[in-house]
Parts: structure tokens; sequence; C-alpha cells
């Protein structure tokens, strides 16, 4: 039997991306794998994700050495070494209601000869291989965003390494903070789910965090930090999600255009956060935006193993022919769920169990019980 797998990564990038594709490789072109099954196996790269399927003309050889890459255990050997998507990526949407390019996408996997597809990526990459799914295209999904809001999986690539980054950030930003007695506002990713500000704030010590589900008052924030200096603290650091909001207003963006999925670039809440609160306690006030500092560098030792399990289960999903499906983690296991489970709703930071409303900061109760000031 002939499988033609193609493998894309879409949306943001991040570590862990190249890990798993060099993974699906690997896996899919072991020979006692192929010895065992009675296997012959093709890997394709598409690059630019999606984008890859719906700009290539497959009668054009230029055009389909432009769009794709044939995969080989040579050719991935280092890649989980890497940050980013040595394939590329692009936010692209085949269904897009303004420009529909989906039958295109359709006819060149056709074309192509893939038997099936592995789509690496976040709510809006997996749902296009939903809806390519329902179709009845042969596909799988690898979790990716290092926002970690995908549902029902207790990771996604990428996080690890972005909660990394925005640790050493921070410690570095301590040493001006601390000689100048300084007030640092950093703003972090995180569209409407707070975990990289939560988790991120929490190990690096900021002493206010500032998240999507919760909308902040500029005024409390204030006496907050008011009170710490009173107390003797030299110096603060406030870490704000890119989602955050002011009780009473809306997101803040960095401009109106959006891409193929209807997202604007969030930006600029950190900025704003930090001129309020120089206003109102007469600190001297800095702000930081790390943006996609946070998406780049080496990956992380968790970001390189989970690539490397995600990129085995995708694998062991096509030879089951189970598709429709994305590869998770839950529970300590890998395991798989519906595409459609994955991207039905968001996993958000739950305040009951993990924000303390009042302190705008991490609970101090490690125990799930209905909130209560802690």
């Amino acid at each position: 039997m002939h499988h033609k797998i193609g493998v894309l990564t879409g949306g943001g990038d991040c570590a862990g991306l190249n890990s798993a594709v060099k993974w699906v490789t690997k896996t899919a072109l072991d020979p006692y794998l192929a010895a065992d099954k009675g296997l012959s196996v093709e890997v394709i790269g598409v690059r630019e994700g999606w984008k890859g399927l719906v700009e290539l003309d497959p009668v054009d050889p230029e055009s389909v050495a432009k769009w794709t890459q044939p995969l080989d255990e040579l050719a991935v050997r280092t890649w989980d070494r890497y940050g980013g998507t040595n394939l590329g990526t692009s936010r692209t949407n085949p269904f897009n209601p303004k420009n529909d390019q989906s039958r295109r996408c359709v006819e060149n996997i056709a074309a192509l000869g893939l038997t099936s597809i592995v789509a690496i990526g976040g709510e809006d990459t997996l749902s296009v291989a939903h809806k390519l799914y329902n179709l009845g295209q042969k596909v799988v999904g690898i979790p990716k965003t290092i926002d970690r809001d995908l549902n029902a999986t207790d990771y996604t690539l990428g996080y690890d390494t972005a909660l990394n980054v925005i640790i050493e950030e921070v410690d570095r930003l301590r040493t001006t903070a601390g000689s100048h007695n300084r007030l640092f506002v950093v703003e972090v990713m995180g569209r409407h789910a707070g975990w990289l500000a939560l988790e991120g704030g929490q190990a690096s010590g900021a002493h206010i965090i500032l998240i999507p589900e919760y909308d902040f008052e500029m005024g409390k924030v204030a006496d907050l930090l008011t009170r710490r200096r009173e107390a003797g603290v030299r110096y603060d650091i406030v870490v704000v999600s890119e989602g955050a909001k002011i009780r009473g207003e809306g997101e803040v963006y960095l401009s109106d255009k959006a891409d193929g999925f209807g997202h604007k670039v969030l930006g600029g809440i950190g900025a704003g956060v930090a001129k309020d609160l120089e206003r109102l306690t007469g600190f001297e006030t800095r702000h930081v935006v790390l943006s996609h500092i946070q998406r780049g560098g080496h990956p992380s030792a968790r970001d390189r193993l989970m690539g490397r399990y995600f990129g085995i289960a995708a694998v062991d999903l096509i030879l089951e022919e189970d598709f429709g499906r994305m590869v998770a983690y839950k529970n300590g296991e890998i395991t798989s769920i519906p595409l459609k489970q994955a991207i039905e709703k968001l996993y958000v930071v739950d305040l009951e169990r993990h924000y303390d409303v009042d302190r705008y900061n991490g609970r101090r109760s490690s125990l799930a019980r209905p909130h209560a000031k802690a």
C-alpha cells in the first residue's frame, strides 16, 4: 500500500513546529514500519501553510517546486534543533468568504496525489482542516499555539518556549527597573486566553497580571502599586496580555486591517496602561512589548519532545485511517480527539481556579473550589 503524506504548518510560527515535521517524516519513512506493514510512503512538505495548496499550479513543475518540498530523514535530521518553521507559514484561509479558494485547495491535493494531510496549527489552521475533512479529505491535526488556548489538550506546541522567553526577559528588566526605581509594564501575547501572562507573570514574580478573561480597573491597579511603594518596594513589574481590556472599554489594536480569518492585530494595551499608571501614581513608568520575541529562539526541551510525540501520533492516526482528528496531550498521555471538539471552544483561564480578581494575580490556593478571597 502506498501513502503520500502532505505536511504543513499554518498560523503564527513558534518553537516545536520543526520537531513535529521531523517526526512525521521519520515515523512515516521508518524502514522497520515499512517492512512490518508492507507500506511504501512519501512525505511532501507544503510551503507556507494552506497558501501553498491554494497558490500551487500542479501542471507547472516550477510552481510545484516552489510550493512543495520532498522530505526524507536526511533532509529533516537537524530540524528539531531550530525554532520557527522551515516549511514557512501563512494565515491564508482557503474558506475566506471574500475569496473562497477551497475547491482549488481540494483539487490541488488530488493533483499532487496526496493521500492524507497533516496540518500543524492553532484554531484557525485546524478549522480549515476540519472543513476539508467534511469535504472528504483525509486530514489529521497537530496542536500548535503559544497562547495554549485549544480545547481538549493540555499542551500545544510553542507554549513552553514562549513562557521561558517571558521569564528571561522580565528577569532582565528587573535590573534596570530596580536601578531606576521604575515601574515596568510588559505586554505579552494572548488574544482571548491569558495563560502566557498568568503563568509567565507568576513564574517571573510580577506583582500585577492583567488577562483577557477579566476586565480590570485602572484605578485599582494604581492603588495596588501605590500600596507596594508605601511598604518600601523599590520597583514593580506589571504583565498584561495583548487582549486584556480596561473595564468598559474594548480591545486595543495596532491597525484595523484583518487577516483571512477576520482577526485584527492586537497591540498597544501595554503602552496605554503604562501611560495611565504614570499619571495616576506619579511613578516613572516604562513599557516593553515582547511581541514576536516570544515566538522565536531555540525550542525548549519540552517543545522538542512534544513535537516528537505529536508527530509520531499523527502518523499513527494516518496508518489507522482515523481521520478528522487532532492528536492531543491529556492527563499525561498522548491521545486524539475529533477536530470539531478541538476548535468548538477555546481553553481560557478559569477565574475561580486560577485568578485572584482582588489582587490581579494568580490565586494563592491550589485546591479547586468556588472563588473566595484568598
